[in-house]
């Protein structure tokens, strides 16, 4: 298993509109297309490679306790060349991970720190 690149950054965001006007608006991202997911945010390309996930959650998932399902959180992605072996090394070494709820071949588990993490098949 190797580490390709950054696949996206999620971001927390309170107001999806007002993230679009500054990331898409201001930086000129251009948006991609996003699998709904049953909480509204927006997804825009990087040149270069790589994407910003934009997350409109409510306020109560964004301190305190963290979400279960790290997709829910402020997490980096990286693209891994072989996600069956990476699922094999984290059941390993005792890192629990949920699927993706989105359909993609990815998993999401915290570091050591509570730190969100998605490892995306390449």
């Amino acid at each position: 298993m190797t580490i390709l690149s950054i696949h996206h950054v999620s971001l927390l965001v309170s107001d999806t509109g007002r993230a679009l006007d500054f990331y898409q608006g201001l930086l000129g991202l251009p948006r991609a297309e996003r699998p709904e997911l049953g909480f509204p945010g927006a997804w825009l390309e990087v040149p270069g490679g790589g994407q910003i996930h934009l997350l409109e959650l409510p306020s109560s998932m964004r301190g305190g306790q963290l979400p279960e399902h790290v997709g829910r959180d402020a997490h980096i992605a990286l693209q891994v060349s072989d996600l069956e072996e990476m699922k094999e090394r984290l059941d390993e070494v005792g890192i629990s991970y949920t699927s993706s709820r989105s359909g993609r071949a990815a998993i999401f588990c915290r570091d050591p720190d509570g730190n969100g993490i998605e490892l995306v098949a390449a």
